[in-house]
């Protein structure tokens, strides 16, 4: 469930806006539940972390501004309420006696993930060159620093400013590193829960990411782990049997945007990763889709992933919606 799908565009994000568009999405996973599915549920919070980020920072001279992780923690429990909630209400007027509960999950990431050396995920407001740079003064940033390992503290505290557009007024933005994720921390309790027939909201928000030393200590980084490469992760630990992707779309397609485009309905892995690398699923959008189902499919060995709209969830369940990615 994505974070857009919550905080809608064209929205301003009231909580009575937030509640009205996750009572649509849980409609279709409700049916999920009535039909015997048992139910993982993973979302975005990235217009949620950004507009909490903006209050921090208006209320800075106020009340002190949380980390990156912190924040992550915070929207994962706003949202994760708000699901579980409107969930329990429909299972209760439906007279279904199910469980529901949320946990805030860590996700562990390497800590010698190259993203680390060359931060790469934009986040929060955008900035002049002015202030940008009195920003990087106050708060010991670095503007723009080149990969590697100069300043590789800074960059995984996200203490980074880059010029992330060419051209503007406002041409900087802070950015984060993105690592990969490895497995999220709360796996065994997870699975505990589901295997006793609890609907579990979990890794929102891809989760927070977390380096563990030797000794098994985790400590919070500022950073963003992509939502839809943790809820494969959170899946693949779970030992689930399918991993949907409900996005704004209802297929994936070829050449999309073209005249020429065109609905894949189904395909192979081995197809998947070579309409990935002709180009046809971009980074920003597609893309990351695309190879968390590969991933699914490749590494833990589920039987088939699918990315499809909320509409249309059960009939892809069905095979007879969205874009299913077979082994």
């Amino acid at each position: 469930m994505g974070g857009n799908a919550i905080k809608q565009a064209d929205e301003k994000g009231t909580h009575k806006e937030q509640f009205r568009n996750i009572e649509i999405a849980c409609e279709a996973i409700l049916k999920l539940i009535k039909d015997g599915y048992k139910v993982v549920i993973t979302h975005g919070n990235g217009p949620q972390s950004g507009n909490l980020m903006v209050q921090q920072d208006a209320a800075a001279n106020i009340v002190p501004p949380m980390p990156m992780d912190v924040v992550g923690a915070m929207t994962q429990g706003q949202i994760g309420y708000m699901i579980q909630q409107t969930l329990q209400n429909m299972l209760k007027k439906e007279k279904i006696d199910i469980p529901v509960a949320t946990i805030i999950t860590q996700v562990v990431v390497s800590k010698d993930d190259p993203d680390f050396e060359d931060p790469s995920k934009p986040v929060g407001n955008f900035f002049s060159e002015t202030e940008a740079k009195k920003i990087a003064s106050e708060n010991d940033y670095v503007i723009d620093p080149k990969p590697g390992k100069d300043h590789i503290d800074k960059k995984m505290k996200g203490h980074v400013i880059k010029k992330v557009k060419p051209t503007g007024d406002k041409p900087y933005r802070r950015v984060v590193p993105s690592p990969d994720p490895v497995r999220p921390s709360e796996a065994v309790a997870i699975k505990k829960l589901v295997d006793n027939k609890v609907i579990v909201i979990a890794s929102g928000g891809g989760g927070v990411p977390v380096v563990e030393d030797k000794n098994g200590v985790l400590m919070g980084i500022d950073g963003v782990i992509d939502k839809d490469k943790a809820g494969e992760r959170l899946a693949e630990s779970i030992k689930a049997d399918f991993f949907l992707i409900l996005t704004d779309v209802d297929v994936a397609y070829l050449n999309f945007g073209k005249s020429e485009q065109k609905a894949v309905n189904t395909m192979t892995v081995a197809e998947a990763k070579n309409y990935l690398k002709d180009g046809h699923f971009l980074a920003g959008s597609m893309g990351p889709k695309v190879l968390a189902c590969i991933r699914f499919i490749e590494e833990a060995k589920g039987k088939k992933a699918i990315i499809t709209s909320l509409n249309n969830t059960v009939n892809a369940l069905k095979g007879k919606a969205g874009t299913t990615i077979v082994p």
